[in-house]
């Protein structure tokens, strides 16, 4: 009775501290946020002096007024909801059905195709940004939406085929056989008996998309070049584009602004995501 008394002491003493270790990983990390915050509630622009510290002095909301009344985040705010509803919507929609030809089908070239779009999407983006601002300027796809979405549906409607295709994998083939003997169709198969299946993966496919598009800025500076047609992260970078010159609090508010809907999205999918980035560890 000792010995098991003294084994669960020693389990929940580890639970301790390994709990009490992951909060203070999860208060290190949020440093920067909170760091980030302050800076928006301060009054002063006094980053770079000497005075600064972590609690503002002197706090006020005129930073948020600020980003809502002198600059266009509204019109950013809806650049990046059109991009990023439409790169969501194209990638899924091409990603999702070419995952499953790539995973149920065996057809000559299938595994040169796949190396291929896995090396190509391994190529860092800046190499091909060259190539893609000549092959677009000619289509006067520059500084168009349009253009913008073809770059960001090309590369990830590749992540979205290459993540769901390992999902699609793990599902034995059991299912859908015993669902035809059963009289289902080709197409419901994939609708009733695949997708459903795959829900949490395709929420996480989703949700990745989201945020590469939401946070990308590299390509929108580049091939945005008017402030109306900004996403936000481009619009955030023109608000502080050199370390000495705008107001840091005001650029920290519109940090934390920009970040809101992205936070809501992630906890209104928790559930979803945590299962889809698990689900496809063990082949079924």
């Amino acid at each position: 009775m000792a010995y098991k008394t003294g084994k669960k002491a020693r389990k929940a003493a580890l639970l301790l501290v390994v709990n009490l270790f992951f909060i203070l990983l999860c208060f290190l990390v949020l440093i920067p946020v909170l760091y980030a915050f302050s800076v928006s509630l301060n009054a002063d622009n006094s980053l770079l002096s000497s005075d600064f510290s972590f609690l503002p002095k002197h706090m006020t909301l005129a930073n948020y007024r600020a980003v809502f009344v002198e600059e266009p985040i509204l019109r950013w705010f809806s650049n990046s909801i059109w991009m990023a509803a439409a790169a969501v919507f194209i990638s899924l929609g091409t990603g999702i059905p070419a995952a499953y030809v790539f995973s149920r089908k065996k057809f000559p070239g299938r595994k040169v195709i796949l190396r291929l779009l896995i090396l190509l999407y391994a190529f860092p983006a800046l190499l091909s940004m060259t190539a893609l601002y000549k092959l677009l300027s000619p289509m006067g796809l520059i500084n168009s939406r349009m253009g913008l979405l073809i770059v960001y549906t090309g590369t990830m409607s590749v992540f979205a085929l290459w993540n769901m295709k390992g999902y699609f994998d793990t599902i034995p083939v059991e299912i859908e056989e015993a669902a035809m003997i059963d009289g289902a169709k080709p197409v419901q198969l994939v609708t009733k008996i695949v997708l459903p299946l795959a829900r949490p993966t395709i929420v996480v496919t989703g949700m990745m998309v989201l945020i590469y598009v939401w946070n990308e800025y590299i390509f929108a500076i580049n091939f945005m070049t008017g402030e109306e047609t900004y996403t936000l992260a481009a619009g955030l970078y023109s608000l502080q584009a050199t370390e000495m010159s705008g107001s840091w609090p005001v650029f920290a508010a519109a940090s934390i602004v920009v970040s809101v809907p992205i936070l809501i999205i992630f906890f209104a999918l928790q559930k979803n995501m945590t299962t889809g980035l698990t689900s496809g560890g063990v082949k079924g």
